[in-house]
């Protein structure tokens, strides 16, 4: 539809050319000056329609020609006057198309187009310059060069505008762009025409007409001009073709090149995510074996030694399966908020010395390993940081330095300052070392070298606590020279504030005193079997407990009923624990607030302050956390009870 109005628009245009040129041609030959046009003019006439048409070159990418013809229109303007320069172009203009072309809409333009550009060239010549045939035959006047100048650019600009409009209307391109691109270098066919048509009619001004004969070599060389230079750009179209058509190829290289390089990175992103699941997998079908198979066993037995010593195996699996989850986030680092405080770096060391004692004296010594540590500590700066965090990062470290050396050897813990305001920590052993191809993934997730013994991700959790912490750690290692682990941390001019251990409180049953009413607890929950177990436990610590499956059945028991406190988890259905909680809250400020979540320490505390809960327990929880929350409830009971 687009291309059918560009194209009724160009025909259009075409159609209103032909009508002007054809009236520009009628009212030519009815002021034909027949008195002064003679046996020469039908000589030029004949020649410029004969000879000039057939004397012409393609213009490159457009259906367009130049002929030399051009230069005898030119020398007919100066002889004879803008009426016979008309009729002589008119004609010439059909002569050179009927080569080309058979369609008649075509050449009636294409001969409109050349009779209107000399008619206006004519006039303004004539408009500038008086009679320009008087000018021509008398001797030379200063005026004569401008008025060649001006005659080839006016029918130079008038021509290649018109046939430039009509291809940008067919196109549906700007016509300033259509015409630099196809038209603009064109001029210099025109002003070769004009400056040799200049000097033929001076020279039959002077000698005669007999000067146009000799001066024919020059209308040759005019033409073979053209035709050389047209060449030239012939052959300069093709290079820029050539040229975009490399620009095209390469274009479609760099992007095939970009497309290939996504599909390889994504493998490389499902590969690493298979490494991973994998590995997760492996890991958890152990804990679920472990459990499984216990539990299994203790419903063949009555045996309470044997039921007691498989539940404390059962709760130490479990503990361990808590445990790679708790390193699987903290690998994805879906922890969000931190409590950072001044450590000592030199305290730190001390403290991972004495925690790891046990394995690198007692266990290496029972193994006949003799392990030395030494400490080399030369900083007394602070790093602004998670202490737990950061011992865990060492403890690993040090673990790992002691599988490393099987034979013995010495384990070097030191610490320095760093330049720019940074402070080292560096663990370095003596034992086997690494090849560059493993110490290049020491870091991925689920990469070990220790066989079943280890999860590989030690070392990647390691990573993202330092990272965490805007530090960096480098590893240096080579086959039988041990390996040496540097973290490099920014320091701070803080100073930690001495730990004061506060006094355990004392136990306050959730009776509260003897004959109080028991503390009244709602827990929701969209799983059966977590609401079930939480009940339990809560009606284990004397609790009057009732249990809600979602956060629209919740508020329903709030309004009808009366509770101490609430337990609900966060990801359920409908209305998360988050959004009940602000519920709960709308109701009641006091309203004591535990949300239950499996998403560990992903949860930070500008949710849990927004929500206004008081607690977040995260699955899988223990007992000691449940008694220990509703001690509280119970506290802050009886506080407003006694307050009231």
């Amino acid at each position: 539809m687009l291309t059918a109005n560009f194209r009724l628009r160009a025909n259009t245009f075409m159609w209103a050319i032909t009508a002007l040129g054809g009236l520009v041609c009628v009212g030519s030959v009815l002021s034909l000056p027949f008195d002064r046009l003679d046996a020469h003019f039908l000589l030029l006439a004949v020649l410029t329609i004969a000879v000039g048409s057939r004397c012409s070159v393609q213009i490159p990418r457009v259906k367009s020609h130049i002929s030399v013809s051009d230069t005898f229109i030119f020398l007919t303007l100066m002889l004879y006057g803008g009426e016979a320069a008309v009729v002589v172009a008119a004609l010439d203009g059909l002569s050179t198309s009927l080569r080309f072309t058979r369609k008649p809409g075509t050449l009636c333009f294409n001969s409109a187009v050349v009779a209107l550009s000399t008619f206006v060239t004519a006039s303004t010549l004539s408009l500038a310059f008086g009679d320009f045939t008087a000018l021509t035959l008398h001797n030379y006047t200063p005026a004569f060069v401008p008025a060649v100048v001006v005659m080839a650019c006016v029918q130079y600009a008038s021509n290649s505008w018109l046939v430039a409009i009509v291809g940008s209307l067919r196109g549906g391109r700007p016509v300033w762009q259509n015409w630099r691109q196809n038209y603009l270098w064109t001029s210099i066919t025109y002003i070769a025409g004009a400056s040799a048509a200049g000097v033929i009619a001076k020279l039959i001004g002077l000698i005669g007409f007999y000067a146009f004969f000799g001066t024919l070599p020059v209308v040759g060389i005019v033409y073979f001009t053209y035709l050389t230079y047209m060449k030239q750009v012939q052959a300069s179209a093709a290079q820029a073709a050539q040229a975009r058509q490399h620009v095209e190829e390469l274009s479609h290289y760099i992007a095939e090149q970009e497309r290939l390089r996504e599909q390889f990175s994504q493998l490389e992103k499902m590969s690493a995510l298979g490494e991973l699941a994998s590995g997760v997998a492996h890991d958890f079908n152990n804990t679920l074996a472990g459990v499984l198979g216990r539990a299994q066993l203790l419903t063949r037995t009555s045996d309470p030694e044997k039921i007691s010593r498989g539940l404390r195996i059962i709760i130490k699996t479990a503990e361990d399966g808590a445990k790679t989850v708790k390193r699987i986030q903290d690998f994805a680092r879906q922890r969000r908020d931190y409590e950072l405080a001044p450590v000592r770096v030199d305290q730190l060391l001390l403290d991972v010395r004495e925690m790891t004692r046990p394995r690198w004296e007692d266990q290496a010594g029972a193994d006949g390993r003799c392990v030395s540590v030494a400490l080399r500590l030369h900083s007394a700066a602070c790093v602004m940081g998670d202490e737990s965090e950061l011992r865990e990062v060492l403890v690993n470290m040090v673990f790992n330095a002691l599988d490393a050396m099987p034979g013995g050897g010495t384990l070097t813990l030191s610490t320095g300052e760093a330049a720019g305001g940074q402070v080292f920590v560096r663990v370095e052993d003596t034992g086997t070392g690494m090849p560059p191809e493993v110490r290049a993934r020491v870091f991925d997730p689920f990469f070990t070298t220790k066989g079943r013994a280890g999860m590989g991700l030690g070392l990647a959790v390691s990573y993202g606590i330092i990272h965490r912490h805007s530090g960096t750690v480098e590893v240096e290692s080579e086959p039988g020279r041990g390996t040496a682990f540097t973290i490099t941390m920014p320091a701070t001019s803080a100073v930690p504030q001495e730990s004061q251990r506060e006094s355990e409180p004392a136990f306050s049953p959730a009776r509260g005193e003897a004959g109080a009413a028991a503390v009244r607890l709602l827990v929701v929950d969209d799983e059966a079997h977590v609401r079930e177990l939480l009940r339990e436990i809560l009606e284990a610590e004397g609790c009057e407990v009732a249990t809600a499956g979602g956060g629209a059945e919740a508020l329903t028991m709030l309004e009808a009923n009366r509770f101490d406190g609430v337990f609900t988890d966060i990801g359920m259905p409908g209305m998360s624990g988050w959004e009940l909680a602000r519920a709960v809250r709308e109701r009641d400020l006091r309203m004591p607030l535990a949300v239950v979540t499996g998403w560990g320490e992903a949860v930070g505390s500008d949710e849990q302050q927004a929500a206004r809960v008081d607690w977040v327990v995260t699955k899988p929880f223990t007992l000691e956390r449940v008694s220990q929350i509703v001690r509280d409830i119970a506290e802050r009971r009886d506080a407003l009870s006694a307050a009231a």
